[in-house]
């Protein structure tokens, strides 16, 4: 018999993961350098039920950092998202190429068992923060911030305030958004799985190469 396509999770996480994590709808804010791979990452680990927000279209900026080829410059993020997944795992991933507003986000974000923020600006932040919060959806951020990132549940989570000039123009690494990925795909998993989820938030330092609970 053929192995799956998902046979050294299941060898390590239990025969029946994709039975599992296909019953759980993760939503994932913003398709950038942690949403791209984080979308990449889950559907590769058997999620089957993920929906991406993001309305910006690919640059060639974004290519280091990002899962995104040179072939999808100029082409809406978050369809090239849904097509990479498509050819590798055929997992028909659910889109929204709009801006998450206050008028659309109980709609964008309903039906979700977790929200995942991964946006770059403190408005978006802010106004999925206080949908969960109101609405009692399990979510947990994850950004970047040049040489260190985060992965925090929002019980213990205070957004950034607001900063001046582009936001998105900072040195990055790709190194620090891979382990931020990796991190926060392992406490999805552990929330999706565990009988009593860690919940467990993170704080990675590049520089030092340290990676230590959230303070």
């Amino acid at each position: 018999m053929a192995n799956s396509k998902f046979h050294h999770e299941e060898i390590y996480r239990g025969a029946d993961l994709t039975k599992r994590l296909g019953a759980r709808s993760i939503v994932v804010c913003g398709d950038g350098s942690i949403g791209s791979n984080l979308m990449d990452t889950l559907a590769r680990q058997g999620f089957s039920r993920l929906r991406v927000i993001d309305m910006d279209r690919v640059e060639t900026h974004n290519i280091n950092t990002q899962v995104f080829e040179e072939s999808d410059v100029g082409a809406l993020k978050v369809s090239a998202t849904q097509n990479r997944i498509f050819r590798t795992v055929g997992i028909e991933v659910d889109t929204v190429s709009k801006r998450l507003e206050a008028k659309n986000v109980k709609k964008l974000l309903k039906g979700a068992d977790l929200v995942v923020d991964g946006f770059d600006n403190f408005e978006s932040r802010q106004l999925v923060q206080e949908h969960c919060r109101a609405q009692n959806i399990p979510c947990l951020h994850a950004g970047l911030n040049t040489d260190y990132g985060e992965v925090v549940w929002d019980e213990i989570y205070m957004v950034p305030k607001a900063t001046d000039g582009d936001i998105c123009d900072y040195p990055l690494a790709r190194n620090l958004a891979m382990f931020v990925v990796s991190i926060a795909a392992e406490e999805i998993i552990d929330f999706c799985l565990a009988e009593e989820p860690r919940k467990q938030s993170w704080r990675i330092t590049l520089k030092d190469l340290k990676i230590g609970a959230y303070k």
